[in-house]
């Protein structure tokens, strides 16, 4: 299998724990405050990581941890967004709108590296952004204070995505102790502002032990740590689009588990989305002969 094919399939399985979170997060900010789970789900997945790869963080570099403070920042800067957005929209529109990132990356990655978007990607960026648009604008085109607020999420999480694609290219950075340090960055400055702005509480109940547990150990210290050594296989463009599946997986545990449903306007919205991640992921046959032709010319 490709390199590339394969950081693909693990960043779609990422995308089906962040689908899912957000379920578990509405579930634990019924006991904690948006900023004190955030703390304590990458604090707690930094912890487990370090001790299981301690070797690599013993031996973390100057330039790693110089990228791991960049690339926290941003991701910080999203899960501050993300905690009280959450709050203030559905589920399935906070998951649709923080999937934005698919229309911000290529966008950002223009005006920063002068990247002209292929062809392919434009035609899927408009099938996407057209989902986007069918899945959360309302007749009277008002958005909710959390919709406004889950904007933020998708444009911090670009920045994310152009951080994490430069630094994986950095000679001598470790993509694995970025993707670990980059979650205690997070940790410690989301913890800071909770005990600014919030009173810290733990879990009450064993569901949302469970749930903050889950969302630590799988939704950020594994997910994160995949997206940093896969990243380097792949394009922040790319990767951007596959998480368009994340608003999907959002919807659908939602609706399974919340009982939230959507218009028949939302499903043909989640239909195009899907079709715009196939399209990315399918090579045109006009470029498979060309390639079938250049390979037999060689020989």
């Amino acid at each position: 299998m490709p390199k590339q094919r394969k950081a693909d399939l693990l960043l779609v399985m990422v995308t089906a724990f962040w689908g899912g979170s957000y379920y578990l997060s509405d579930l634990c900010l019924q006991e904690m405050p948006p900023m004190c789970l955030n703390a304590f789900r990458f604090l707690s997945a930094f912890l487990l990581l370090s001790m299981i790869f301690f070797k690599n963080v013993r031996r973390v570099n100057r330039i790693t941890l110089k990228y791991s403070l960049y690339v926290g920042l941003a991701l910080a800067g999203c899960y501050i967004f993300y905690g009280y957005a959450i709050t203030r929209t559905s589920l399935s529109n906070a998951g649709f709108i923080c999937a934005l990132p698919v229309v911000f990356t290529p966008i950002l990655d223009f005006f920063i590296h002068r990247t002209r978007p292929k062809r392919k990607l434009l035609f899927a960026l408009l099938l996407c952004t057209v989902g986007l648009a069918l899945m959360t604008l309302n007749e009277q085109f008002r958005p909710r204070s959390g919709d406004i607020l889950s904007l933020g999420v998708a444009l911090c999480y670009s920045v994310d995505l152009l951080l994490t694609e430069e630094a994986v290219r950095q000679p001598g950075l470790d993509p694995l102790t970025l993707g670990v340090c980059q979650l205690g960055v997070v940790g410690i400055i989301t913890l800071a502002i909770s005990f600014a702005i919030e009173t810290p509480t733990l879990p009450h109940t064993p569901a949302v032990w469970g749930s903050a547990l889950f969302l630590g150990i799988f939704c950020s210290g594994i997910a994160f740590v995949i997206q940093s050594v896969q990243q380097q296989y792949t394009s922040a463009s790319h990767v951007g689009l596959i998480f368009t599946l994340e608003p999907v997986f959002s919807a659908a545990v939602a609706y399974l588990l919340a009982g939230e449903v959507l218009l028949p306007r939302g499903y043909l919205g989640a239909a195009l989305m899907l079709l715009s991640l196939v399209l990315m992921e399918t090579d045109w046959p006009r470029k498979r002969r060309n390639e079938t032709a250049i390979h037999r010319k060689t020989l």
